[in-house]
């Protein structure tokens, strides 16, 4: 039988740690080839080789296209692909998860499923979005009376500092014509947050569906993630845009959006703070890449035959 042309592919153990690659590579209206190794990348200006096993996640933006040897490459590797919209506005599909551990995902479903850790991850979630306040002791209804009366607050100032006129949050997701023009830079505004956000927790090994401030969606968890950073940067640009009343208010936000998204390092920040939500302290989820077997008692040894003889 012929032997497969290609690299031999690599063991596990052998690739790089995600804590010794580079961060993750967005890229947009450019091909990506293979040569040797090396992913190639090509666009007007020239050619770059990057090396596959050196790269932890790999956005792909629009006007990218990439031939099947290089995704031989990329799989082999270890490197978790998404593609997104301009500088991650939009989700749109991922590949493999950066984790080669399932620790992230089975901590997010041990926490949302106990009452008492599923409201520690809400306070948590709380106190980054409202640094300062005390919440260690408040209830869920006290915790949303709290954050409605922040995100109203929010909403008056920025009305108040750009002088536009604010009658609420009113907005349909079926006709985002039917909004004044501040809630139209809202919304899109809002769904350039989901966008990146959604990408960052594919690329973790999270699930999308398991949310803790909002339940019962499949995208929850992005919502809650979002969430986060809605008073920081799409409030305020949107009441900004609102006043200088563009065009086309929806294209104005994305890209002034996207661009506060990449002078904040705001993907550096998800990454951060949606693995201090769900990492067990100290963990190392790295340092050992095994496999095991369920029981009630703990984790028990993978490849070994758990029969016992039949005594005569």
């Amino acid at each position: 039988m012929p032997e497969i042309p290609g690299i031999i592919r690599p063991d596990l153990q052998e690739l790089p740690q995600i804590r010794d690659r580079m961060t993750f590579l967005y890229l947009e209206r450019c091909q990506l080839s293979r040569e040797d190794c090396a992913i190639t990348i090509r666009d007007e200006r020239g050619t770059v080789h990057v090396p596959a096993a050196g790269i932890s996640v790999l956005l792909l933006g629009p006007g990218t296209s990439v031939t099947h040897r290089a995704m031989e490459l990329i799989g082999d590797a270890g490197v978790t692909v998404i593609w997104v919209g301009e500088h991650g506005v939009r989700y749109y599909a991922s590949g493999r998860a950066l984790s080669r551990q399932s620790s992230m995902l089975i901590r997010q479903a041990r926490l949302v499923s106990n009452t008492r850790s599923h409201l520690a991850v809400v306070r948590k979630m709380y106190e980054m979005r409202f640094p300062g306040e005390d919440v260690s002791r408040l209830t869920m209804q006290q915790l949303r009376g709290r954050e409605g009366s922040r995100v109203r607050s929010a909403y008056r100032e920025a009305a108040k500092k750009w002088n536009v006129e604010w009658n609420g949050r009113l907005y349909r997701p079926d006709d985002f014509d039917c909004g004044d023009p501040v809630n139209q830079a809202l919304s899109a505004g809002h769904a350039c947050l989901y966008g990146l956000a959604h990408a960052v927790i594919a690329a973790l090994g999270c699930s999308a569906g398991l949310g803790f401030v909002h339940v019962g969606h499949e995208n929850a968890f992005v919502y809650d993630i979002a969430d986060l950073y809605k008073a920081e940067i799409t409030i305020p640009l949107a009441f900004e845009i609102a006043a200088e009343a563009p065009e086309n208010i929806g294209a104005q936000t994305r890209r002034r959006v996207r661009d506060e998204m990449v002078r904040m390092r705001l993907l550096e920040r998800m990454v951060t703070d949606i693995s201090s939500l769900l990492k067990e302290p100290d963990a190392d989820e790295e340092a050992v890449d095994s496999v095991y077997l369920w029981d009630v008692h703990g984790q028990l040894e993978n490849g070994r035959n758990f029969s016992v003889e039949e005594p005569r």
